[in-house]
């Protein structure tokens, strides 16, 4: 079977499995803020989320442009993969940088669906995209870390069982360089709500995204819970990052596809003045323009993930996937409400639940001004600008 014949058998079993998620679900689940619990353990048991994780592992061992193809697809089929698509990026870091013994304790168990990793604590509210200025501190005592601060837009928090927590091992000052000093750890959210010293919050948001703060109050985890080495957290994160962009790329071009393919379906549908909307130029033309800008987003999504695959650091690609897909993906967003004019506010008609959903890409995980004060600087060689 060719990759292409391997990546459409992909598409159409996510495809079958979104079609059990109609609209009608997802607007309970925003209209009540829920978690989408049935969607995601329908992902889990059909091996999607376990799609990075080695086939030794119980995982389905494909890379990371197959892995692509899922997210995307389970977007433009109209649903949300925002509710389980940690659990796709944050392995990188397991996988990458994990001891033997972290992989075999967790991997089998987080392929099977016995366990979540679902959340990742890096951001602060006093941080923000600053990562390396981070004050949530873990300090060695024994065979435990004690850790102490607070995190924000930890998003599935309240519903995963381990989370990936970088925090300061080493004061800045004291730390070799900016970048060192920082670790990651593998918590057990589990253990840690039955001993204390963890506290969640939900943040109500525009969308239903299950968002958190995280409080750390001399919480007290084991040492072997570190991953790699102590003070090396910030690169092992890095790669893990441009695995994230290329993922949340993917799910930017799904939308885009939905929202075009609800645009055309719509205008060819709905009459005015005794003919389809849609032959009108000027519907047509703000609908052929997303189509375009989408299928250049796409193939800068896909160049970027086969960059990642082939072992390269694809820091540009991924940046410049996640840019232009997050970008493609809010035009056909506005596109589309537009086309629908007024019953684009419609609950029924499931744009605007989606509408919401897709602008929150050219904020996070990385905003568009981050993204292109990194290509000025690292790629086209100009004075760093913060």
């Amino acid at each position: 079977m060719s990759e292409n014949e391997e990546l459409a058998e992909i598409r159409r079993a996510v495809a079958s499995l979104c079609a059990d998620f109609p609209g009608e679900y997802w607007r309970e689940k925003d209209r009540e803020r829920e978690y989408p619990s049935e969607f995601v353990d329908a992902l889990t048991k059909s091996g999607f989320l376990a799609a990075l994780i080695p086939e030794e592992f119980g995982g389905s061992g494909l890379n990371l442009d197959a892995a692509a193809v899922i997210m995307e697809e389970i977007q433009a089929q109209g649903c949300n993969g925002a509710s389980a698509h940690a659990q796709m990026y944050i392995m990188n870091t397991l996988l990458r940088y994990g001891s033997e013994e972290q992989k075999a304790e967790y991997l089998p168990k987080i392929a099977s669906g016995e366990l979540r990793l679902q959340a990742f604590g890096v951001s602060e509210p006093t941080s923000g995209t600053d990562t390396l200025s981070l004050k949530t501190r873990a300090v060695r005592d024994g065979d435990e870390y004690v850790i102490n601060g607070q995190k924000i837009w930890t998003s599935r928090a309240e519903y995963s069982d381990l989370m990936l927590l970088l925090a300061r091992t080493t004061p800045r000052e004291e730390a070799a360089s900016k970048t060192e000093g920082l670790s990651i750890f593998l918590v057990d959210m589990r253990a840690a709500r039955e001993a204390g010293g963890m506290t969640i919050k939900p943040i109500r948001t525009m969308m239903n995204h299950s968002t958190t703060e995280v409080f750390f109050d001399d919480l007290r985890i084991p040492a072997s819970a570190l991953i790699g080495e102590e003070g090396k957290g910030f690169r092992y994160i890095l790669s893990g990052m441009n695995a994230e962009r290329v993922l949340i790329a993917a799910e930017c071009i799904g939308d885009a596809k939905w929202f075009i393919e609800k645009a055309v379906e719509y205008s060819k549908d709905r009459s005015v003045f005794k003919r389809p909307i849609g032959q009108n130029q000027g519907v047509q033309f703000p609908i052929a323009r997303c189509y375009a800008q989408m299928r250049a987003a796409e193939l800068m999504v896909h160049h970027a993930a086969q960059v990642y695959d082939e072992g390269g650091n694809p820091g540009e690609e991924a940046n410049m996937a996640k840019l232009l897909a997050s970008e493609a993906s809010w035009a056909a967003a506005d596109m589309c409400v537009q086309t629908h004019g007024g019953f684009g506010f419609a609950e029924e008609y499931d744009v605007e639940r989606k509408f919401r959903e897709a602008r929150l890409y050219t904020v996070a995980p990385i905003s568009t001004n981050l993204i292109l004060s990194y290509l000025a600087e690292h790629v086209l060689g100009l004075p760093r600008s913060y």
